[in-house]
C-alpha cells in the first residue's frame, strides 16, 4: 500500500508537468496515433496482396495487432524509463539519487516517469480490437473476455519483464537501448499469425521472447480455433520473467559504481 501511495504522488507530479507543457503533451499523444496509423496501413497493404494469410483474414490479423497494442500500452505508460536507464541516469550519474532514498531503486526508476504516449496506444488497441471483433461476429462469453483481459495485462507484464531483463546490461555497457531494442522488436512478429513462421521462430516467440502469448494464442482461443492453456499463459510467463529480470537487476545494482565525478 505504501508503494501504491507513493506511485500516486509521483503520478500527480508528472501530471503537473503535462499541464504546464500542454502543447508538448498534445504533440506526444497525437504522434502515437500517426505511428499506429502507419502500422495499420502496413497490415492493410500486406493483406491487400494476400487476402488470406494461411487461413487468417484481414480482420483476424487486425485482432492480433490490437492485442499487441493493448499489451504494449502498459509498458509504454508505466515502464518506459527502462529504455533510458543507462543513457539518462547511469551515464550522467543521476542514478545515484535512486540509491540514497528510502524506497526500492527499481520502483523509483519506474515511478519517475509516466509516459502519456501509452494512453494513445491503449485507445488505438482497444478500438482495433472492438472493430475487428464486431466484423468477425465473435460470440463473447465470460471465458473469452477473461482471456482478453489476461492477455492484455499479462502481455504488458511480458513487455515490461523483457525490457527489464535487457536494460540491466546498462550496468556494464551504459547504453542498454540497442540491447533492449534488439529484443523488443521481436514483438512485430506477434502482429501476424505465428503459423506463418518457421518452427524455430514460433518456438522462440512462445517460450524465449514470448510475444506470441500476448496475441496469437489468446486470439486462437477467442476465435474458437484452439483451447490451449497457452491462451492464458501470459500472466504466468510475465511473472516468471519479472523474477528473472529482478534477480539480474540486483546483480547489476551491486556492479554499479557511479560515474566517479
Amino acid at each position: 500500500m505504501r508503494y501504491l501511495e507513493l506511485y500516486g504522488l509521483f503520478f500527480v507530479q508528472r501530471l503537473k508537468v503535462f499541464l504546464e507543457y500542454r502543447l508538448s503533451f498534445l504533440i506526444g499523444a497525437s504522434s502515437t496515433f500517426f505511428m499506429q496509423a502507419g502500422g495499420l496501413f502496413a497490415i492493410w497493404a500486406v493483406m491487400r496482396v494476400t487476402p488470406n494469410l494461411l487461413g487468417w483474414s484481414f480482420d483476424q490479423v487486425l485482432l492480433l495487432y490490437g492485442m499487441v497494442a493493448l499489451a504494449r500500452s502498459f509498458e509504454l505508460m508505466f515502464a518506459n524509463n527502462l529504455w533510458v536507464v543507462g543513457q539518462h541516469y547511469i551515464r550522467s550519474g543521476d542514478f545515484d539519487r535512486f540509491l540514497v532514498r528510502p524506497i526500492n531503486p527499481l520502483f523509483h526508476l519506474i515511478a519517475d516517469r509516466f509516459n502519456h504516449d501509452g494512453i494513445g496506444n491503449f485507445l488505438i488497441g482497444l478500438v482495433v480490437v472492438i472493430r475487428s471483433s464486431l466484423s468477425l461476429n465473435i460470440d463473447w462469453n465470460l471465458e473469452k473476455v477473461l482471456c482478453m483481459v489476461l492477455a492484455a495485462l499479462g502481455g504488458g507484464l511480458v513487455f515490461i519483464a523483457l525490457n527489464l531483463i535487457t536494460c540491466v546490461s546498462a550496468f556494464w555497457i551504459v547504453d542498454s537501448a540497442p540491447v533492449t531494442l534488439a529484443v523488443h522488436e521481436w514483438h512485430e512478429f506477434a502482429k501476424y499469425p505465428l503459423s506463418m513462421y518457421s518452427s524455430q521462430i514460433k518456438t522462440a516467440l512462445t517460450f524465449v521472447v514470448p510475444y506470441g502469448l500476448v496475441s496469437y494464442y489468446p486470439a486462437l482461443f477467442v476465435l474458437g480455433r484452439d483451447s490451449s492453456f497457452l491462451a492464458f499463459a501470459s500472466p504466468f510467463m510475465g511473472m516468471g520473467l519479472m523474477l528473472i529480470g529482478y534477480a539480474l537487476w540486483n546483480v547489476g545494482l551491486r556492479r554499479y559504481g557511479s560515474t566517479g565525478s
